[in-house]
């Protein structure tokens, strides 16, 4: 196990209280929790409630404007170890609050970052939701999913299956952690992917902004270019 305790950001979309949303991503953090103590390590945990970010992601969307509360969630998404992002499903798709953060992330921002995806719904129709709309988003966004993914209606709550498959998906996400994968990818391979112009890494930095192209980007003429 890793010396420094991991860091685990725990993302929920729930808008209830209590939210059944958060409690799938609780009982699976403090599952976490548990086998790395009893591996001979520790994880800390930190709680991004969508609900109490709703205005600042909805500025972010239309005007590119990032509040206080939503820095501090980038910033803490930024230096996970690890990630569970957990959705209530609403008409057959994730919660459009939880898109809406993920798509006003930076691109780069998770690349190669382990994450457990969850969801929630009033009925178990909605349980290819998860593998069928949140393992896309996330693969978009370079992550590594872990290849359990979990999903809780009513009746599964008294389901000794769901206590097993969060078990299972506790501990590939502890193991992914505890790799550093994610950060040897980001040390070792960073500049072979692609990154958005002003994206996390700096990788744009080797662009020759003094060349006769950018300044007639930048708004120069012809005329310019003597």
């Amino acid at each position: 196990m890793s010396e420094q305790p991991l860091k685990l950001v725990v993302v929920t979309a729930g808008t209830s209280d209590p939210s059944s949303t958060r409690m799938l991503a609780d009982r699976v953090a403090q599952r976490v929790v548990d086998l790395s103590a009893r591996r001979g390590g520790s994880v800390t945990v930190q709680v991004v409630d969508l609900r109490e970010l709703a205005g600042e992601v909805t500025t972010a969307l239309v005007s590119q404007l990032v509040g206080p509360k939503l820095r501090q969630a980038v910033a803490a998404l930024g230096a996970a170890d690890g990630v569970i992002a957990s959705t209530p499903v609403y008409k057959a798709g994730p919660s459009g609050l939880f898109t809406s953060f993920f798509q006003v992330l930076d691109n780069d921002l998770l690349i190669a970052t382990p994450v457990v995806l969850a969801a929630t719904a009033g009925t178990a129709r909605h349980a290819l939701v998860v593998d069928d709309q949140l393992r896309s988003l996330f693969a978009y966004l370079r992550t590594t999913t872990a290849p359990t993914s979990l999903f809780a209606a009513p009746e599964d709550w008294a389901d000794p299956a769901l206590a097993t498959r969060i078990d299972r998906a506790a501990l590939e996400l502890l193991l992914l952690m505890d790799s550093g994968f994610a950060r040897q990818v980001r040390d070792q391979s960073w500049r072979n992917y692609s990154h958005e112009y002003g994206s996390a890494g700096g990788t744009e930095l080797n662009i020759d902004l003094n060349s006769d192209l950018m300044r007639l980007a930048t708004g120069g003429t012809a005329a310019d270019l003597d």
